[in-house]
C-alpha cells in the first residue's frame, strides 16, 4: 500500500520516477496525485486549436483526415505530413522523418483519433499560417495494443505535460499509484464536509483522475479547490496569530517630537484618508507586539508620507526605521524625497532632527562605513536602502520598524531576514505597495498582514489621460506623437519614453508578453534613443536610464532630470516606482503590450504629480482586437487601479501572482483561482477562523496539522534550494 508522503522512487519503476521529478517537480505520491487533469477529453470530442501558442507544449485531440508522403528538399528521401483537425475542422500537421515516419505512417489512417503532444510551431502568416508539431508523441483512441481499456471511460484526463513526459504516461502512473493506495485520513473534519456537502478526500482524488461523468469531476474539484483555499488561510491565520505573540517594543507617539514639528512643517494637509491610515499605524506602533500591516494604495495616493510620519513616530520613542526599495533608483528617490520633506529636520545634531541614511551595494567605501556606523550607533533615525541592508554585517542600534516598499518584489524570507535584526524583539512592519490588490489576492497572498488602503488621491493631483497609438494600423499617429511630445516641451516640461529593454538581448527588463512569437524584437532604450535624437526630437535635451548603467551615472542622470536640466528622459521600467519630477507631464511607453497591465498603470503614475495634467500615449504594433490591443484599451480606459489589478489577475497565471517571490508558496494553489472562486475563499476563511479561534494548535485536528505541517515543509525546502 503506498501512502502520500512515499517517494515516487518506491511507487513507480525509476526512469518513470526519475522523469516525473526532474520535468514536473513531483517528488512523492501525494505530489503525483495533485497534479490534476488540466481538462478533460471525450472520445467523441476533439479539441479546438484555436487557442494554441507557439514553443508551447500541447496535448491536442484530433482526427486523422490526411497522410502523405513529401520529398526532402536538397536531399533525397521522403518525409510523413499527417493532417489532423479538431472539432471546429481547425488544422494541425504533424510531420516526422526518418525510420518514424514509417511508425507513424502505419498507425496514423485517416478517420483515427487519438492524442497527440509535443511542441507547437507555426509556418506562414496570415489566413495561411499553419499549426505544426514535429514528431509528437501520440497515442491512439482504437488501438488495442495502445492500450484501448484505458479509453473505455467516456472521459480522458488530459494532464499538464512536459518534454519527455506525455499525459498519458502521468496518467498510467496514476493508475499504478491509485490502485496501490491505502486508506486516506481526510484533513477536513465531517461536520465541515457535510455543511458545505463535500466529498471525502480519497473519493475527491479518485473521481478527479477516473471520472464517470462531468458531475464527478465538478464534485471532485469544489472539495479539492475547498481544500487550498482552507488549507492556505489555516497557515496565513496561524502565522498572523503567532506575529500576534511575539513580543515588540512599543512606540507611543509623543506631542512634542519631531513627528509633531513635520506635521507644523507639511505644506499641504494630509487627506482624510492618509489621517486615517496614520491613526491605525500609530495605534498598532504603540502595542507591545509588532504591526504586520499592508499598506496598499493608488499611484500618487501619499503612502510615502503615512510611512515617514510611522518612521518618525518610531524615532520619537527612541528607535530607529529603515525603508527598504526593491532598487538603487528607488532607493536613491527615497532619500532625496525623504530628505527634502524633512529639510532640516534630517540634519541630525544641533537641529535636534535625525540623521537619514542612504545604504546601497554600490556606495563607496567610505560613505558605506559611514553609513553602517550611523546605523549600529543609533546616530541615523531613518536608513534607507537596497537589499545591502540584509546584510549580516549591517547593524542597527533598536530598529522598531521595518517599512518594505513595493512587496511584490521581495520574498517574505527578505522581509524575515530584517525582522531578525532587531535584537530582543521583533520589529513593527509596514509593507507598501501601489499595485492595487483585489480583495482576494489580498486575503490569499497577504492573508498574514492587516491591510490599509489608500483610494483618495491629495489635492494638486492632476488627471492623467491615456490613448492607444496603433504605430502600425496609422503611422501619422505616432509621428503626432513626437509633435505632441515637443509640443510639451515647448512649454517647459518634460518627458519619460520607456522602452522594454536596454539594448542587447539580456537587458530586458520590462513585463514582456509572447503573444506572437513572430515578432520583431522589442524596442530597445539605446535604439530608441538615437533614432530621436537625430530625428523627431532633434534639438531636444535627451538622456537615457536604466539598470546596467553604473550606479553613480544612474544617479546623476536621475538628479539632472529632476533639476529640469533634461527634457526627454528615455528609460526602462527603472522609473515605474517612486520616481516623483513633478515637471513631468507625458509619458510615452513603446511597445506597450509587451508590458502587463499593473506595470502600465504603475508607469503612468510617473506623470500629472506637479498638478500639470499627464498624458500617456501607448504605442504598439498589435492589431485592433487581439489580447494584447485589448490589455491597452483597459488601460486607457480607467485611472482605476483596482479595477485594473482584476484585469490583470484576469490574463495572467495564478502562479504569476503567487509567486515565490510574492506569498515563499512554491505550489499551494492547483484549481483555485483568486477571482472565480472568491466565494470558497471567503468560505474558508471564516471556517478556518473558527476553528483555530477554538484550537489555536490543531490539538484536535491532528491530519489537518500534518497537512499544514507538509506545506510548510515545502516552502522551507525551497528556501533552502534558493539560497
Amino acid at each position: 500500500m503506498t501512502s502520500f508522503d512515499e517517494p515516487l522512487a518506491k511507487a513507480l519503476d525509476p526512469k518513470t520516477a526519475k522523469l516525473l521529478e526532474s520535468v514536473l517537480d513531483l517528488r512523492t505520491v501525494g505530489d503525483l496525485l495533485r497534479h490534476y487533469p488540466r481538462r478533460y477529453a471525450e472520445r467523441g470530442e476533439l479539441t479546438d486549436l484555436d487557442d494554441l501558442q507557439v514553443d508551447e507544449h500541447v496535448t491536442v485531440v484530433g482526427e486523422v483526415t490526411r497522410a502523405m508522403r513529401k520529398p526532402m528538399r536538397n536531399k533525397g528521401g521522403t518525409w510523413l505530413e499527417v493532417e489532423v483537425v479538431d472539432g471546429r475542422r481547425s488544422k494541425i500537421y504533424l510531420s516526422f522523418f526518418g525510420k518514424t515516419s514509417h511508425i507513424a505512417e502505419s498507425r496514423l489512417r485517416p478517420g483515427a483519433r487519438g492524442m497527440f503532444a509535443g511542441k507547437v510551431g507555426a509556418f506562414g502568416q496570415g489566413d495561411k499560417r499553419r499549426w505544426q508539431l514535429s514528431h509528437p508523441e501520440f497515442e491512439m483512441f482504437d488501438e488495442t495494443e495502445a492500450g484501448a481499456e484505458e479509453f473505455a471511460a467516456a472521459l480522458v484526463p488530459i494532464y499538464p505535460a512536459g518534454k519527455d513526459v506525455t499525459p498519458w504516461a502521468i496518467r498510467r502512473a496514476l493508475g499504478v499509484v491509485l490502485d496501490t493506495m491505502g486508506p486516506l485520513d481526510d484533513p477536513l473534519p465531517a461536520e465541515l464536509r457535510a455543511r458545505h456537502k463535500l466529498p471525502g478526500l480519497a473519493e475527491a482524488l479518485l473521481a478527479v483522475h477516473r471520472p464517470r461523468d462531468h458531475g464527478d469531476v465538478t464534485r471532485a474539484r469544489k472539495r479539492l479547490k475547498f481544500d487550498e483555499a482552507f488549507l492556505l488561510q489555516a497557515v496565513l491565520l496561524q502565522r498572523r496569530m503567532a506575529a500576534a505573540s511575539w513580543p515588540a517594543t512599543p512606540r507611543p507617539p509623543r506631542g512634542d517630537g519631531l513627528l509633531a514639528d513635520f506635521d507644523r512643517r507639511l505644506p499641504f494637509r494630509l487627506t482624510e484618508g492618509q489621517q486615517s491610515v496614520g491613526e491605525e499605524v500609530s495605534a498598532d506602533l504603540a502595542l507591545a507586539h509588532p504591526m504586520h500591516r499592508l499598506l496598499q494604495g493608488e499611484v500618487g495616493a501619499g503612502k510615502t508620507v503615512v510611512a515617514l510620519r510611522a518612521m518618525l513616530q518610531v524615532v520619537d520613542a527612541g528607535g530607529q526605521a529603515v525603508l527598504l526599495a526593491p532598487t538603487e533608483v528607488l532607493a536613491q528617490q527615497h532619500h532625496r524625497s525623504i530628505s527634502a520633506m524633512l529639510g532640516d529636520l534630517a540634519a541630525g545634531g544641533m537641529f535636534g532632527g535625525t540623521v537619514v541614511a542612504l545604504l546601497t551595494g554600490s556606495l563607496g567605501a567610505a560613505a558605506r562605513r559611514s553609513a553602517m556606523l550611523d546605523a549600529a550607533s543609533g546616530a541615523a533615525g531613518i536608513v534607507v536602502g537596497t537589499h545591502a541592508v540584509l546584510q549580516e554585517r549591517v547593524q542597527f542600534a533598536d530598529l522598531g520598524l521595518v517599512v518594505v516598499d513595493e512587496q511584490h518584489r521581495f520574498g517574505v524570507e527578505q522581509r524575515d531576514a530584517l525582522r531578525e535584526k532587531a535584537g530582543g524583539g521583533r520589529p513593527h512592519v509596514l509593507v507598501m505597495t501601489a499595485t492595487p490588490i483585489p480583495r482576494t489576492v489580498a486575503m490569499t497572498v497577504f492573508g498574514d498582514l492587516t491591510v490599509s488602503t489608500l483610494s483618495q488621491l491629495p489635492s494638486g493631483r492632476a488627471p492623467i489621460t491615456t490613448h492607444v497609438v496603433p504605430a502600425a494600423e496609422k503611422p501619422h499617429f505616432l509621428d503626432r506623437t513626437w509633435t505632441r511630445l515637443r509640443e510639451e516641451v515647448g512649454l517647459g516640461r518634460q518627458a519619460y519614453i520607456v522602452c522594454p529593454r536596454i539594448g542587447d538581448l539580456e537587458g530586458d527588463e520590462g513585463d514582456l508578453s509572447k503573444d506572437d512569437d513572430e515578432r520583431r524584437p522589442p524596442l530597445a532604450v539605446l535604439d530608441v534613443a538615437q533614432m530621436l535624437s537625430e530625428g523627431p526630437l532633434h534639438g531636444l535635451r535627451t538622456a537615457v536610464l536604466h539598470g546596467k548603467l553604473p550606479p553613480e551615472e544612474k544617479d546623476a542622470v536621475m538628479r539632472a532630470f529632476t533639476r529640469g536640466e533634461t527634457d526627454v528622459m528615455v528609460a526602462t521600467t527603472v522609473i515605474e516606482v517612486g520616481v516623483d519630477v513633478p515637471n513631468s507631464s507625458v509619458m510615452v511607453i513603446m511597445d506597450a503590450d509587451r508590458f502587463g497591465v499593473s506595470q502600465l498603470h504603475q508607469l503612468r503614475g510617473r506623470v500629472g504629480r506637479g498638478g500639470l495634467p499627464g498624458l500617456c500615449l501607448l504605442v504598439t504594433d498589435s492589431p485592433g482586437g487581439t489580447p494584447a490591443r485589448q490589455r491597452l484599451d483597459a488601460v486607457a480606459a480607467t485611472l482605476d487601479g483596482f479595477e485594473l489589478s482584476r484585469v490583470d489577475l484576469e490574463q495572467r497565471r495564478e502562479g504569476d501572482v503567487l509567486g515565490v517571490a510574492q506569498s515563499g508558496r512554491r505550489s499551494s494553489l492547483k484549481l483555485l483561482q483568486l477571482l472565480r472562486d472568491e466565494d470558497v475563499i471567503h468560505a474558508a476563511r471564516q471556517d478556518a477562523e473558527a476553528m483555530l479561534t477554538a484550537d489555536p494548535d490543531l490539538a484536535e485536528h491532528a491530519v489537518l496539522r500534518m497537512e499544514i505541517d507538509r506545506l510548510l515543509a515545502d516552502e522551507r525546502a525551497e528556501y533552502l534550494e534558493k539560497t
